[in-house]
């Protein structure tokens, strides 16, 4: 038998309940909500943690999602350094790290991601850091302002990390195994825009490489390449991604997807189960823009698909039919913005120029818009998003409009519904 019972139980302590739990009340549930994290701090966001935050220019509360006294205005009660053991889906009950038992009326899943810990030779050694939480970022500053630095990958993290140490005076080489830092993502031609910056203020890039294996006696003195490569390091981050926490959704019995790595769900973001979603980082959904099943990793998509799970437990019948929105900062030396994911594509228009370090790209796909990137052209991507949800094939003259920096965009596809 449950100790207590409540409304509306989130599971995870990041953006995607935080998100929840607001919309929740906006939205005028009146019931009890119980948010529970496994983190000591409330919901935040992450992205300071490898700029601001890892500069020192910003306190812990700057990135909170609210401050602690919202929770208990809105009537939100918020358990930290809480986990959830156990979920059984048909007695709608959880069994927490307290060994208190909650029965529920409805549950959102949001349990994250776990960075992807590498397991090579002398992975033991000190001063090898992995970015996730405040206590990461602060170790990482202690351990690398002024020093000099191997970085293990070329995408976010290990860009965004090499900027901001390299300002607090590191020395920074990134290893990565793709030739170019961000292509995987973005493609070569503004992989290359990027990395360029970052070499011009001393960030130096090993390509084409991959890690083989860390030197030292107690503490990382050297990192080694599979190319054979010895880099001296008096520290080393390692970004190397993240895998979503499922372990409670698999021992819960909700259908996963393997392929992607998340819990399965529906357009609405509803598992398997008769009353519980999921969302954030951990969420595989049917994205009805993208016509298949998409997971994707980033904070304003959290925020985004909180919101959807929230007017959905409040009787709506609303899909998820936002079109997904990340940035990145590297330093003050460029930032972008991107809409899609495109999980690939054919063709790339440029809007604007490199040169002028202000231009868009546009990620086209059998004629179709897959995804923007945006450098100083923030407004070209209300357009994208137009395009990606309408899912139209662009004609030759559309095309080049596409690419006319001095053309009206609206003149671009169907107008704004």
């Amino acid at each position: 038998m449950a100790d207590r019972h409540v409304a509306h139980l989130l599971i995870g302590g990041g953006l995607a309940s935080a998100s929840c739990a607001r919309w929740l009340r906006e939205g005028g549930a009146e019931g009890e909500i119980l948010l529970v994290g496994r983190e000591p701090d409330p919901p935040y966001d992450r992205p300071p943690l490898s700029k601001e935050y890892l500069r020192g220019d910003a306190a812990r509360e700057d990135a909170f999602y609210r401050p602690e006294s919202w929770y208990e205005e809105q009537r939100i009660e918020l358990l930290q350094r809480t986990s959830v053991m156990k979920l059984d889906t048909e007695a709608r009950e959880a069994k927490l790290s307290t060994k208190e038992v909650v029965s529920f009326d409805s549950a959102l899943v949001a349990t994250g991601a776990n960075v992807r810990r590498l397991n090579v030779d002398g992975a033991q050694l000190e001063g090898i850091s992995y970015l996730r939480a405040f206590g990461n970022s602060e170790q990482i500053r202690a351990e690398a302002a002024g020093r000099q630095i191997v970085l293990i990958g070329g995408s976010y993290i290990g860009c965004e990390v090499a900027a901001t140490l390299t300002q607090l005076g590191a020395q920074c080489t990134i290893v990565m195994q793709e030739e170019v830092a961000l292509s995987r993502t973005f493609g070569l031609e503004a992989g290359r825009f990027f990395q360029s910056r970052l070499e011009d203020h001393g960030i130096r890039f090993v390509g084409g490489d991959a890690l083989e294996r860390f030197e030292g006696a107690e503490r990382v003195e050297r990192v080694v390449t599979s190319g054979g490569l010895s880099l001296d390091a008096e520290a080393v981050v390692i970004g190397a991604g993240v895998t979503p926490d499922v372990m409670l959704a698999r021992s819960a019995g909700l259908t996963l997807d393997e392929e992607l790595g998340g819990i399965a769900c529906d357009e609405r973001l509803r598992t398997s189960a008769r009353g519980i979603w999921a969302a954030g980082d951990v969420a595989a959904y049917d994205s009805v823009i993208h016509g298949r099943r998409i997971r994707v990793e980033h904070w304003d998509v959290a925020l985004q698909q909180g919101k959807t799970v929230a007017r959905s437990m409040l009787g709506e019948d609303v899909v998820h039919d936002v079109v997904p929105y990340f940035f990145s900062d590297l330093a003050d030396w460029a930032s972008l913005e991107y809409v899609g994911p495109a999980a690939r594509w054919d063709r790339e228009i440029v809007r604007g120029s490199y040169e002028s370090g202000e231009f868009s790209i546009w990620y086209l796909d059998g004629g179709r818009v897959a995804g923007a990137l945006s450098v100083g052209r923030s407004a070209d991507l209300d357009d994208a998003r137009r395009l990606i949800t309408a899912g139209v094939t662009l004609d030759d003259d559309e095309l080049a409009r596409l690419g006319d920096a001095a053309t009206d965009l609206a003149q671009v596809g169907p107008a704004q519904g």
